[in-house]
């Protein structure tokens, strides 16, 4: 029986930092090609500074209002950010390890070459000069801190460098020296970080901060410079807009980006060389307590070493690239509304390319018989042909109205800049749900044909993003169902006006009946299992934080239902635990691409049920986000999309096992024969599929005419 006195989740915040542990487990894979390991570390540079801007600012936001209460693992803020702030430095202290001892030797045979500044030879000495000399000097400007005035504003995880200089003079007034004197050089956003210079047997390269120290005493002519270290603040990204005092979304959304520069500063991370005089100095200066500032045994901001992993000539140190296929369900010759209206398309991202939802849009633009598009839009490319394609429609007369999300964090700005075009585009655009942020992913297009007014939809788990379709696995349902399409309709209504949400026919809404969906289908499955028959669900998510949904998951167990979860980052339902998730299994997989499909599977008394959804199970998701849950019923679509769920959990080669203890433990050792690695085998069905399509013998010769001379 499970142990009453063990909390019956894991902390979350605990439960994230182990999923970054697994990122960056890849970089320590000996058997990935080198620049393989370097991007993985790189992305779990990226992830961390992401957590500490805004899970560390939200800790820190608890512990300042006095907040005591403990949260579902039983850890009150003050107990949270103590073993947070501890697990972040082993966490720093295991990259640094990964980046020193294992992958800068290999980089350095393989050509890859980082030279200190005491390496350099003459000529590349010579090199280093000039690039200070034309490229530093002239643009980068040293900033005197007098202590006792305002402190500079610093750049958010931005690269700084902290000078000390000697005390001046001692004056005859004076009965002594005076302190030391620092001065600040921001890098700022745009400055190249890797220098590249000749060497021997390949490339090589010198850091931006190196060549700047090395010539540092030329800012400051005249006075000695003591010492001059890098260092990099990260700032509260905490930063929420109280929607019932803003009277315009818009600029109050511009008010949070500019708040978001001045925030409290959250983390120091400074070169562990820095003496205690300039430690304390910037420590006073960000009024940064101890426990918040980094040492960091090597460069600062590994992030940026994502920058190598695309150095030219160093192929065989990258993986065999896994360009998209087109999917065999769609002809390139022929209409997709043609297509749709024949039979449901369901496509896999990014084994499949995603252009065929860009070209949907981008036909809808110039039909002449589409009358309306409306489309929510959360993060999109900073060209969106998306975007591109609804100014067009609107310019050729059609309705077109988007849901632009100004609140989705760290695209505000971008999202503020498409807003504005569109609207001046003759587009109808909605900033969003009061309240609410909009996360779900829909695009209605309604069109006039012989036999009426058609609708035609694609329900996506992932953005309307061209660029992060080739990086994210994210499915694709396009349908011209027309249920489906009621409900769109009816979605779109109560988003974009003052009605009130209606009953759907098929599809659910958060925050309002989503959760209720869920809980009902895993009852089904309880009431099922009761009455001895099978019982199974199987789950493709992100995120497992919302209680609620675990303690439902808890109780399916306990009554003997089969459950499969594949959970990508935080999850925190402890399975295999007896008398409480001894049922539940839960695996992660971290491979070449960012798992980010939400895949639902419920047996239904063997009446399957399948769906997609833009939800994770979070309580942000569910109770303060418009998200979709969308049936999957077409029976090809939903066949290929559960053997597509069911190779996801199998997974044995890049998956892992979650333990009660809330350890990650790899698989058991397989033979090659039951070696499955889902992804490799997704972007190999895809391929194969493909070329079957291709290898079909032509029937017939169809001539190509005109526009206008169709048959």
């Amino acid at each position: 029986m499970a142990d009453p006195n063990e909390p019956r989740f894991f902390n979350r915040e605990l439960s994230w930092l182990e999923f970054n542990q697994r990122v960056l487990d890849q970089a320590h894979d000996s058997t990935l090609p080198l620049l393989e390991r370097l991007k993985f570390l790189a992305i779990s540079g990226s992830n961390l500074d992401e957590f500490a801007s805004v899970r560390l600012g939200t800790l820190q936001g608890l512990l300042a209002e006095g907040r005591r209460q403990a949260d579902a693992a039983g850890l009150t803020p003050e107990q949270q950010s103590k073993v947070v702030l501890g697990r972040m430095r082993q966490f720093v202290a295991d990259q640094y390890l990964c980046f020193l001892e294992e992958l800068t030797p290999e980089l350095t045979k393989a050509g890859i070459k980082r030279v200190l500044p005491h390496e350099l030879s003459i000529t590349q000495s010579h090199i280093a000069s000039a690039v200070f000399r034309d490229e530093l000097f002239p643009i980068l400007s040293p900033m005197a801190v007098d202590p006792t005035a305002e402190p500079p504003l610093l750049m958010n995880l931005a690269l700084h460098l902290a000078v000390r200089l000697a005390p001046a003079e001692t004056s005859a007034e004076s009965d002594g020296p005076t302190a030391y004197r620092f001065a600040l050089i921001p890098f700022g956003r745009q400055r190249q970080r890797f220098i590249t210079i000749p060497g021997e047997g390949g490339g090589a390269y010198v850091l931006l901060e190196d060549v700047l120290m090395l010539h540092v005493g030329q800012y400051f002519p005249g006075e000695t410079v003591v010492e001059a270290v890098p260092f990099r603040i990260t700032r509260n990204a905490d930063v929420e807009l109280r929607e019932d005092s803003a009277i315009d979304l818009l600029s109050g959304m511009q008010e949070i980006l500019d708040a978001r520069k001045v925030s409290a500063c959250i983390r120091l991370e400074i070169a562990d060389q820095a003496s205690p005089e300039t430690r304390t100095f910037l420590q006073r200066l960000l009024e940064v307590e101890p426990d918040d500032v980094f040492s960091i045994a090597g460069p600062l901001e590994l992030s940026a070493f994502m920058r190598l992993t695309a150095s030219q000539g160093f192929e065989h140190l990258k993986d065999e690239p896994w360009p998209p296929v087109a999917s065999p369900q769609i002809d390139s010759a022929k209409s997709l509304f043609d297509t749709i209206s024949e039979r449901d398309v369901l496509l896999y991202h990014p084994y499949e390319s995603f252009e065929p939802v860009v070209r949907l849009i981008e036909e809808a633009a110039v039909d002449p018989d589409v009358l309306a598009i409306k489309q929510t839009l959360y993060r999109t490319s900073s060209r969106s042909p998306i975007v591109a394609a609804l100014k067009k429609a609107a310019l050729n007369g059609k309705y077109v109205t988007a849901l632009v999300e100004l609140k989705a964090r760290f695209d505000e700005a971008r999202n503020i800049e498409w807003a504005k075009d569109l609207e001046c585009n003759g587009v109808q655009v909605i900033y969003g749900v009061k309240g609410l942020k909009t996360h779900a992913k829909v695009c209605l297009i309604v069109r006039r044909e012989p036999q009426g007014i058609v609708r035609y939809m694609h329900f996506g788990t992932g953005n309307y993003n061209e660029q992060t379709s080739l990086l994210y696995s994210d499915v694709s349902l396009m349908t011209s169902d027309a249920e489906l399409g009621m409900d769109a309709t009816s979605f779109f209504h109560a988003i974009t006006g003052y009605s009130q949400p209606q009953r759907f026919q098929k599809l659910e809404a958060a925050p309002i009946g989503l959760r209720d969906r869920l809980l009902e289908m895993i009852e089904v499955e309880i009431n099922n299992r009761k009455n001895g028959r099978k019982a199974l669900i199987l789950i493709k998510l992100n995120s497992l934080v919302d209680e609620r949904m675990i303690e439902a998951l808890y109780q399916a167990s306990q009554n003997g239902v089969k459950i499969r979860l594949s959970i990508r980052g935080v999850c925190c339902l402890r399975p295999g635990v007896p008398g409480l998730s001894e049922n539940i299994t839960v695996t992660s997989v971290i491979d070449r691409f960012l798992e980010h499909s939400r895949i639902l599977y419920f047996y239904h008394g063997g009446d399957d049920r399948l769906f997609i959804s833009s939800a994770d199970w979070m309580p942000r998701n569910l109770d303060r986000r418009v998200e979709l849950l969308v049936p999957v019923e077409d029976p090809a679509a939903k066949s290929r999309l559960l053997s597509i769920l069911k190779l996801h959990i199998a997974d044995n080669a890049k998956g892992r096992r979650l333990l009660p203890d809330g350890r990650y433990e790899r698989m058991a050792d397989v033979d090659d024969g039951n070696r499955v690695r889902s992804q490799a085998e997704l972007y190999r069905h895809a391929v194969a599929a493909l070329q079957a399509l291709e290898q079909q013998p032509v029937s017939m010769f169809e001539p190509l005419r005109p526009p206008g001379q169709e048959l």
